[in-house]
């Protein structure tokens, strides 16, 4: 229930005050505690010249003054716009706080919203926050422990000669170690920074046991064991990338294509080879290391599904990934590496780009979510996935036997039969359903009738049986 105080201001009457709303009948030393704990935890609105009842008191020019000056002696000084209202014939100030990017302290303590009231952020809170908004950044940290030693030169080497082909970086590849770190600011007050070993060191793993990619092939599309094949790379993370990637590749289907007119053919993979190793590239570039999580990778019959430990970076959200953005690198010396490299572009770009080449593939768009701490990108080898399917109104024994074919590239009647318990009334049914919905054809006559998917899904198969 709510009771109006004129035109559009509103004002709960079981409760005056809640997590992104407070009134402040005047402006007083409580106020520095409120507005940053709306900067840091989201965004807020403050009323001033509104008591906590709801009574319209009004504000007068010397509150907008002192609520300024708070806000400006904030550390750092917090953001807002302002307006003024006119209510029962009385001004009232509308001060509304975006939610910032940095942490932000008054009279040096950190204050977060919890209900309708501002409390002190603990220590733990605090380096979280700062961790989130890049304040304190991990590959900028100093890894302790680590000497020259620990460097692998040759693969600085073929960083300097790689990064000099693809961004004529100037650095000459004679250049000694030290100096190369210290020029791509690795190394600071003589020490090795946690990126110059998880770039270049020949066993980053001694001193950072999450920094590794696990890659597992499944025979289907859940979570079953045994597994195909299970490998953990714990190289240097350029290695993990080219690794990763292989691993991907070496399992998709790599179909014969005839080119008319031509003897040779074209063995494009199912999934195009760019929207596999930006998608490994984002995981190992952009992960939190400092989760215990590793970056894990799962194909599976149907998908790929990559899982990197971190979240989007504060001001990037699921939707904005898809449209132009900027980059927003949450390890920003692994990602210069990786740009002087040519393993990514640090244009935000890649995203929009995957979905691109998916969509010029017949492929559905890959999907992102946010889950369990992860950021996962799931990236499907077939326009059948189940929610197509489902869209169709197929019943459940016509999309197994979908997938089916995906795994067998065909399926006679007799199969369908024993795949789904069903006479062979119901299998010829269910199976011309599908062919007349296009998602599969139905090959020869008689004795060696068999189906296989849709034609326009062919370029996956490669073959015409």
């Amino acid at each position: 229930m709510f009771v109006r105080l004129k035109r559009n201001l509103q004002v709960k009457t079981s409760k005056l005050e809640d997590k992104n709303f407070d009134y402040k009948e005047k402006i007083d030393q409580s106020f520095g505690k409120i507005v940053c704990a709306y900067a840091n935890t989201d965004d807020g609105r403050i009323i001033v010249g509104v008591s906590k009842n709801g009574e319209i008191v009004g504000a007068t020019q010397k509150d907008e003054e002192k609520a300024t000056n708070i806000m400006e002696n904030c550390k750092p000084s917090v953001k807002f716009n302002s307006k003024w209202e006119k209510r029962d014939g009385k001004n009232i100030l509308v001060i509304d706080i975006p939610k910032s990017n940095r942490t932000h302290t008054w009279k040096g303590v950190a204050y977060k919203r919890s209900g309708s009231s501002s409390m002190p952020m603990n220590v733990d809170e605090i380096v979280e926050l700062s961790r989130r908004r890049g304040d304190i950044r991990f590959d900028e940290e100093i890894c302790r422990g680590a000497s020259l030693e620990e460097i692998d030169s040759e693969k600085i080497r073929w960083f300097l000669r790689t990064a000099n082909l693809k961004r004529d970086y100037p650095i000459d590849d004679g250049t000694p170690t030290e100096d190369v770190l210290m020029y791509l600011n690795l190394l600071q007050n003589e020490k090795f920074t946690n990126a110059a070993i998880l770039l270049f060191g020949k066993n980053p793993q001694r001193f950072h046991l999450q920094a590794e990619a696990k890659c597992i092939h499944l025979h289907s599309s859940e979570i079953e064991k045994p597994f195909e094949s299970y490998q953990i790379y714990k190289s240097n993370i350029f290695d993990q990338v080219d690794n990763a990637v292989g691993f991907i590749l070496d399992r998709l289907i790599k179909p014969v294509i005839p080119v008319p007119g031509k003897i040779a053919t074209e063995r494009p993979y199912e999934i195009p080879e760019f929207v596999i190793r930006e998608a490994i590239v984002n995981a190992i570039a952009h992960r939190d290391y400092y989760s215990t999580g590793s970056v894990q990778v799962m194909v599976f019959s149907d998908r790929i599904e990559i899982w990197n430990p971190g979240e989007l970076p504060l001001g990037l959200t699921l939707e904005a990934l898809k449209k132009p953005h900027p980059s927003l690198p949450r390890n920003k010396l692994i990602a210069e590496c990786f740009h002087l490299s040519g393993y990514i572009e640090k244009a935000g770009s890649g995203i929009i780009e995957m979905i691109k080449q998916c969509k010029e593939k017949g492929l559905p768009e890959p999907e992102f979510e946010e889950k369990m701490g992860c950021f996962v990108i799931t990236i499907y080898r077939s326009i059948m996935t189940d929610k197509y399917l489902d869209s169709l109104g197929l019943n459940e024994r016509q999309k197994k036997a979908v997938k089916y074919i995906e795994k067998h590239s065909r399926i006679t009647r007799a199969e369908y039969e024993k795949l789904c318990f069903v006479s062979e009334r119901t299998a010829n049914r269910e199976l011309s359903d599908l062919v007349d919905k296009k998602v599969i054809e139905q090959k020869k006559k008689g004795p060696e009738t068999h189906y296989i998917v849709s034609r326009r899904d062919m370029a996956r198969y490669g073959e015409i049986h």
